[in-house]
Formats: C-alpha cells, sequence, structure tokens
C-alpha cells in the first residue's frame, strides 16, 4: 500500500500541542543564532566605521577638555560639547618633529531654543588640509562646500535643499551623509568659514560659554597623522613634555575602551548563543525521542501496511523539517521587527557604535540561521529516526514492548 506523502503534514497537524511546542523551540533558537549573530556584526561594522571616520593617528585637545566626562563621545562619536585653544598652539604643533597629516577642527553645540533649527554638534574643518571628514563628505557631495553650506548627518530629518537656522544664521543643506552608525549620523557638518562664523553668532547671542574668544584665533582640536619614520607614541610625548596646556592623545587609546566594551557584549552574545544552541539540541532530542516512543504502535501500523524502516525513518526527518522551516521563520521574523526599525534605540542603550550591514549580508545571516536551525532539528531527529529503524514490529503489535 502505497503511504500517502501529506502524512507528515497530517501527522503534525493531529498533534497540535506537541507541534507548537517543537516550533517554539526551533522559532527561540533561530531567533538567538539570528539576532545575536546581527547584533555582534552590527557592533563590529560600527566600530570600523567609527576608525575610519576618526582616520587619524592622534587627537590634541586643550587640557581643560581632558577633564570633561564626554570627551571620547565629543571627538568621537560628534556627540554634542565644545572646547577651544589658541590658535597659537595649532601654530607650535606644527613646528614639531615627526608631523605629517595634521589638520585643526572646530566644535559648536547648537541650542534648542528657537534661535536654532536643532539642537546637535556642529563640526567645522579645513577643506584644505582636513583627511578625515572630507573623504566621507566625498561620497555623497563632490563639490566645495560654500559659506553657510552645511552637510547633515544620515539620522537627521533635514535634506538636500532644506534651511536650517542656528544662532540666528541660516545654513544651505548641500548633502546627506551616508550611515555610520554613530553619533556623527546626528551632527552636522561645514567647513571652518561657516563655523567660525557661527561661533561669533553664538558669542554675539551671549549663548556661547567661552564668552572672550575670537573665532579666527582658536581650534577645538587637531588630527595628526605620524610621518614616515616617527611613532605615534614619539610625536605624543613630545607634544605633551613641550607645548603647554594641551593634551595629546593616540587615539586607538581612546577606541581601546569602546573596543573593550564591545569585546564584552560580543563575548556574553556568543556565549547565549552557545548555550541557546546546546539546549536547544538536548531538548529537541528528548522531545523527538519522546514522540517516537509514544508512536511506537503507530509506526508499527505503518509497517504493517506495507512501509519501508526507510520510509518511516524519512517521516519523521520531514516533519523534522518542516517543524524547523515554520520555527525558522516564526524566529528570524521578529528578530527582523526588533532590529532593523529600532537598531537606534539599540545604539542609544548601548552606548556603542551600531551599524546594520547591508541587505545582502543580513539575507546571508537569515539564510544561515535557518540552516543552523534545520541542521539542529534533522540531527535530533536523525537519532528518533535509527530508534524507528530498530522497531520490532511483532512485538509492539502484541503489547509486549
Amino acid at each position: 500500500m502505497k503511504i500517502s506523502r501529506s502524512l507528515p503534514f497530517r501527522n503534525l497537524a493531529g498533534k497540535p500541542v506537541r507541534t507548537a511546542v517543537l516550533i517554539f523551540l526551533t522559532a527561540l533558537l533561530s531567533l538567538t543564532v539570528f539576532g545575536g549573530t546581527l547584533m555582534i556584526t552590527s557592533l563590529r561594522t560600527g566600530l570600523r566605521s567609527l576608525e575610519s571616520r576618526l582616520g587619524a593617528d592622534i587627537m590634541v585637545v586643550p587640557y581643560e577638555a581632558t577633564t570633561k566626562s564626554n570627551l571620547e563621545n565629543i571627538v568621537l562619536q560628534g556627540a554634542t560639547g565644545y572646547f577651544y585653544m589658541d590658535h597659537a598652539r595649532y601654530e607650535k604643533i606644527l613646528s614639531r618633529e615627526g608631523i605629517g597629516q595634521v589638520s585643526a577642527q572646530f566644535f559648536l553645540a547648537s541650542a534648542s531654543s528657537g534661535c536654532c533649527s536643532l539642537a546637535v554638534q556642529i563640526i567645522g574643518f579645513d577643506p584644505e588640509t582636513d583627511f578625515t571628514i572630507t573623504p566621507w563628505i566625498k561620497k555623497s557631495y563632490s563639490q566645495t562646500l560654500q559659506k553657510y553650506d552645511i552637510v547633515v548627518g544620515n539620522d537627521l530629518n533635514a535634506f538636500v535643499g532644506d534651511t536650517l537656522s542656528f544662532y540666528g544664521t541660516e545654513c544651505h543643506v548641500a548633502a546627506k551623509l551616508d550611515k555610520t552608525g554613530t553619533s556623527f549620523d546626528t551632527a552636522v557638518f561645514t567647513n571652518q568659514e561657516t563655523i567660525k562664523a557661527l561661533i561669533q553668532s553664538s558669542i554675539d547671542l551671549n549663548m556661547n560659554t567661552f564668552r572672550n574668544i575670537n573665532p579666527e584665533q582658536v581650534v577645538s582640536c587637531v588630527l595628526i597623522n605620524a610621518a614616515e619614520g616617527y611613532t605615534p607614541e614619539e610625536i605624543v610625548n613630545d607634544i605633551n613634555i613641550h607645548i603647554k596646556k594641551v593634551k595629546a592623545i593616540q587615539t586607538k587609546e581612546m577606541i581601546s575602551g569602546i573596543s573593550d566594551s564591545l569585546q564584552g557584549v560580543s563575548r556574553i552574545i556568543g556565549i547565549l548563543i552557545l548555550i541557546v544552541w546546546i539546549l536547544g539540541i538536548v531538548i529537541l532530542l528528548l522531545a523527538f525521542t519522546m514522540s517516537v516512543s509514544e508512536r511506537k504502535k503507530e509506526f508499527a501500523v505503518l509497517r504493517v501496511i506495507g512501509a519501508s524502516r526507510k520510509k518511516l525513518a524519512g517521516i519523521v526527518m520531514q516533519e523534522s523539517l518542516l517543524i524547523c522551516l515554520a520555527g525558522s521563520a516564526a524566529g528570524i521574523l521578529p528578530g527582523l521587527l526588533i532590529l532593523l526599525p529600532f537598531h537606534q534605540l539599540i545604539e542609544e542603550q548601548l552606548n556603542l557604535p551600531f551599524l546594520l550591514p547591508n541587505s545582502g549580508a543580513i539575507l546571508g545571516y537569515v539564510i544561515g540561521a535557518i540552516l543552523a536551525s534545520v541542521l539542529t532539528g534533522c540531527t535530533a531527529a536523525a537519532a528518533s529516526a535509527l530508534r524507528i529503524s530498530r522497531i520490532d514490529t511483532a512485538l509492539i503489535l502484541r503489547g509486549d514492548n
């Protein structure tokens, strides 16, 4: 007698509670593998994005700035804040040996009052010497920024052609930048001519903490790449010894704290994936084993009406495949619904760079999670299928087993 191909479907439908439990276990496994992998990848991608945005060996800031608790967030991720040092110190830095590429940056935090369209960090740079921001901007805007032209981060609710006001000065949005997964996505960038005008406007409105400065004679920080034959350590020591009221810092030391935090989070997620995977294999193995034990007489009857041992094993494997596919979909879908729309909230809560990979990579992780779940479920089902192949039909039907 020919065994119906729909039998695996009918078996699963006939035991809805058992089927639902197995699908739930598989969904949990898929959610953990997919969500955990995507989280780890996004964190690592965000760190690489941060490193590329920084793009300098050394950063020099006013010594007073090192007392700010959010210094690293200001200079590394574009969090709001500002500080200044005399341009004369910038000139002294230029005169030190071992200096390769060097460029100054200017910071200004806009206010949330009526004088400004948005409360954001504004970062000014010198297009003639800059080697960190310009390459990034050129991916979105190849022209030269004019006075009062600005470039906005990807997460800001502003678009090319819009006009934004900062301290009563209107600025034109010339471009919108690519996503970085850092606070730079909510920052505004402009040339030094514009940033100096905005600093002066903030002073004129008595809304700048540094009210006695000349915007033409200050910089916020200096980014340096070591010249060939010199090490960043040598330059840092030289600047800190010979130039007063500044602090030179190796950028890798600043990033190391973020990197350590990232590794800690990644380690926890990795351990969680491993634990869930092991538990998933054990629980699915027990579930399929119990299912086969309960269905001995069912399989014995199938043997009597003509099903081969191979056919019975195939039924169990097909049921496992159907459960794993349904569970994978049930687990991956909420993972996508959580991570894709709320990635910015996740970044804020973790306080770490978080940049989702491209759609092709995400599709690869979806396929990988499905394969992992199917492999796990089928491995557990294979042990049960092996037991089926050893069933003694006569003993079961006589009730001796």
